[in-house]
């Protein structure tokens, strides 16, 4: 990859644990740039399957999935219910018990 934040994107996607979602703001911020959401929504599209990313687990910030039904809307919804992922009436996620901060999280652990 030929950037360090397209890098940084990779791993931090990577390191996204089963069951947990991240935004795509989050994402960008964690890797430098936090004006950058719709280029980690670019390197998902195009780098998945080269890196094998848990593409499913990034979602919007409003908690959640910005595919539309005919590009992978229902895949990843039934992605995340197969990792244990509840969605309410609205089809949103819960922040407070889904959404993994990283591992540089503000209150410096891992989530």
């Amino acid at each position: 990859m030929s950037s360090d934040f397209g890098k940084r994107v990779v791993e931090i996607i990577q390191s996204i644990p089963e069951g947990k979602v991240m935004t795509y703001k989050l994402v960008a911020e964690q890797a430098g740039n936090p004006k950058a959401a719709r280029a980690v929504a670019g390197i998902l599209k195009r780098k998945s399957e080269k890196y094998n990313l848990p593409w499913h687990r990034v979602i919007n910030s409003m908690g959640k999935i910005s595919l539309k039904s005919k590009t992978g809307y229902s895949k990843q919804k039934k992605r995340l219910q197969k990792e244990g992922v509840i969605f309410n009436k609205k089809n949103r996620i819960d922040f407070k018990k889904y959404l993994f901060l990283g591992k540089m999280n503000k209150k410096g652990k891992n989530d």
